[in-house]
This record gives C-alpha cells, structure tokens and sequence, in this order.
C-alpha cells in the first residue's frame, strides 16, 4: 500500500511539473514570436533590412528594420536606433512615434526600432520582468514585448569567462559579449552581437551618416542620467542641445563626454571608427532601479516605486523622485523632444545641410495627451503601411 502511494505521488509531481514546462515553454515561445506591428505613415518613404548593408546579419534575428524617411529637400543624414537594451523601454516607443508620425521636409533619417531583436525575445533572468506592457490608446490597447539588456542565451552561446573587447583588446564583464552597446565597432566575423554592431557601422558608412543617436533608459542610482553622452566631435553640438532643452522645454538635459579609454560603446566608437557625430541619450527608469519594489507592468508605465523614493531621501539617487515618479510619457517625451532638437541646433549650424522633421510630438504634447494618442490603429490601417517588428 505504501509503495503504490509513493508512485501515485510521483506520478502527481511529475505530471505537475509537466504542466509547468508546457506553460512555462508556450509563454517564452509566445514571448519570442510575437510580432508588434508598427503602422508607418507616409513619412516612412522606404524600410530596409539591416543585411541590407551586411550579408552575415541576413536571415538572422537580428536582421531589424530600418525605417528611412527621405525628405522632400537634399539635406544631412541622420540614424536613430532605440532598442540597443529592449528592457528600456522608452527609446523603442520614441522610435514608434517618428515612425508612425514623422516626416523629413529637409535631409534623410534613417531609423531602428529594435537595434537588437535578440534582446527583445526574452527578459532579465531572475528578474522577474513582466513579458510585455500595453500603451492605453483611443481605439484599445497596443501591446509591446518587454526584452533584456543581452542578447538571449538562445542566439549566442556560451560567454566566455573574460570578454575581450575587439579591436581594443579591453577586458570586460563576460556577459558583455552580448550586449550591443558593449561591443562596438563590431566585426565581420564576430558573435551575433558584434556582427550586428558590424552591420550598423556599414550602414552607418555607406548611407555617410552625419549624426547617429543613441537612445537609452538609465536606474536612478545610476550616475550617467538624464544626460547626453557625447563623443568629443559632438560636444558642442551636445551642449547646446543641452542648453536649449533645459531652457526651451522645460526639463534639464545634461552632457557628458565619452570617456577614451572605456571600449565598446557607441557614443566612443561611432565617433572613432567613422565621420559621424556620435550621441546617447539617457532617461530616467526607475524600473531598473536595484531598489525597486514589485516589478511589474504598473511600475515599468508609471516610474512609480516607494523604495525607490525612500533611497532618494537618503540621498542613493543621481536623479530625483517622487510619488509621481516617472511615467512612460515623460520618459518618451524626453527623447522625442532632444532628437528634435538635435536636428534644430544641427540646422542652425549647417543651414545647407539642414535636418527638418514634421509631426513628432515633443516633450509637452507626449505629457498632455499621452503616449498611445500618438501610435495608429493596426486593424484599420493599410496592409502596406504595416511593418512587423
């Protein structure tokens, strides 16, 4: 009687844990293969392929859109990538809103929703990271994938125990073999990550980029926040995008430069390996935070967390909080407003060559009428205007 219970019980547990596999294995699956569409308007003149600039990226998944809005006037051209961490969320819908908003009247932008796609198909290990979110619009809700920092395990495997930083030869944290923003200027026959940073710069050199922007989400506890990280041939230009949107739009935007000797990052080796300016760009989330209290899809959207502003009051913070935290809007608002003003000050400087976008909301308009006003309803949009990320 004894040993027929502890098979009964066995049979139980391993039916039980079964059960888990299956919904554990159709969520990550579900995660992976979900497709977001993106509904372009007709400021989206063309959308190429990251292959398109480098064949060893072709067919992988990192082969990420690229979004080209080509303007009416000859001008500068300028690349935009939001997704090099898909776990900072901001940078992705502020590349959304030019996307289904924008249009270039003067110069060529090219844009990269997703930079690494990789990192969009899973979430932090351990972390405990909610999936995806939902943006509240007029007609419903639109529903993103929450991604990582990393390229995922899945796509480029195993880390070396020391990553070693090409061409710089800088040793750095091994799970830095797979992030994006770690392994600039990439090579042609590196990892998965190192080739896709491979690709950009071809893209980069090809196209003549003139400016290439960045687009980052920053913890609170860390220095680098609510800033410009800016190679030395973009300082100036850095300074007075800085000056202009802390005294134009009502939020303050500091610069920082590029350290030399730190590898790997694309506001250095943008800068060092081509003719372009190279920028970052840095909003606050206090969802990444080290401190935070439940994470969950109400904490990513609303930048609201009480740890978070307890470790403000003893003074752990570079940024402030407080119980109305930093919401999605203002975080996405931030960035759409100082690319904007990148191209502002870029034509001031370079009237010949000017960049001249239409129909971005800026800072304020994100604020007041919200992210999802701005993003276009998939079910009633023309097939041809609808891209998959």
């Amino acid at each position: 009687m004894r040993d027929k219970f502890i098979v009964i019980r066995k049979t139980i547990f391993i039916l039980l844990g079964m059960l888990v596999i299956i919904f554990a294995g159709k969520s990550f699956y579900d995660h992976r293969n979900f497709n977001e569409p993106v509904v372009t308007n007709e400021g989206v003149t063309e959308v190429k392929k990251l292959g398109d600039y480098f064949t060893g990226i072709s067919g992988t998944i990192n082969d990420c859109n690229i979004y080209v809005f080509e303007g009416e006037e000859e001008g500068s051209n300028m690349l935009v990538i939001g997704g090099t961490h898909p776990e900072e969320p901001a940078g992705r819908l502020a590349a959304y809103l030019f996307a289904e908003n924008g249009k270039m009247k003067a110069g060529k932008l090219f844009l990269a929703i997703t930079a690494n796609r990789s990192a969009s198909t899973g979430t932090k290990l351990g972390g405990a990271y909610p999936p995806d979110f939902s943006i509240k619009t007029s007609f419903g809700e639109r529903k993103f994938r929450m991604g990582d920092r990393w390229s995922n395990p899945l796509d480029q495997w195993p880390d070396p125990e020391v990553y070693i930083h090409y061409p710089s030869g800088q040793n750095l944290a091994y799970v830095d073999t797979r992030n994006l923003n770690r392994t600039w200027p990439g090579r042609e026959n590196g990892t998965l990550t190192e080739q896709t940073c491979y690709a950009f710069m071809e893209l980069i050199k090809k196209e003549k980029i003139d400016v290439f922007i960045d687009l980052h989400e920053a913890e609170l506890q860390y220095p680098v926040i609510s800033t410009i990280v800016a190679h030395e041939n973009g300082e100036e230009l850095a300074t007075f995008v800085s000056m202009m949107l802390t005294d134009m739009e009502g939020f303050r935007m500091g610069v920082e430069f590029s350290p030399k000797n730190l590898h790997g990052l694309s506001h250095r080796e943008v800068g060092d390996y081509s003719d372009a300016v190279s920028l970052l760009f840095e909003a606050p989330e206090p969802f990444l935070d080290a401190t935070r209290g439940t994470t969950s899809r109400e904490q990513l959207l609303t930048g609201k967390d009480e740890f978070v502003v307890m470790a403000g009051k003893h003074g752990l913070l570079f940024e402030q909080i407080d119980e109305n935290g930093w919401p999605i809007a203002k975080r996405v608002g931030r960035h759409t407003s100082a690319i904007l003003m990148t191209m502002e000050i870029w034509s001031e400087d370079y009237p010949d060559r000017p960049l001249i976008c239409e129909g971005v909301p800026r800072y304020e308009e994100v604020i007041e009428n919200g992210v999802g006003y701005y993003l276009n309803d998939p079910k009633s949009a023309l097939k041809n205007r609808i891209v998959l990320e």
